[in-house]
């Protein structure tokens, strides 16, 4: 079955960086939309950013200029490059995912940002 494991979560102070890695078995992953989206304390989950099989990214307004989603198609690992992390982007991040037919998702991992 398909399985998504997300790592490189973590406490980190203001302004710093982090980088988030999701490592995904058992599925034709180059042939995916890959993403990965955060659910904020009392709040639903919401999308973070987007790469297609060909490498086309999207993101969402609160992270554009600072984080940097990126695909290795050889490692079927997508990551989250996080740069002048604020104390919003506190949330558990979530790795997705987006087949045909339905979705799959990473169990998250935390990220706390510290001001």
């Amino acid at each position: 079955q398909v399985q998504l494991v997300e790592s490189g979560g973590g406490l980190v102070q203001a302004w710093g960086s982090l980088r988030l890695d999701c490592a995904v078995s058992g599925s034709s992953f180059s042939l995916n939309t890959m993403g990965w989206y955060r659910q904020l304390p009392g709040k639903p989950r919401e999308l973070v950013a987007t790469i297609t099989s060909g490498g086309s990214t999207n993101y969402a307004d609160s992270v554009k200029g600072r984080f940097t989603i990126s695909r290795d198609n050889a490692k079927t690992t997508v990551y989250l490059q996080m740069n002048t992390l604020k104390a919003e982007d506190t949330a558990i991040y979530y790795c997705a995912l987006l087949g045909h037919f339905r979705d799959y998702w990473g169990h998250g991992t935390q990220v706390t940002v510290s001001s």
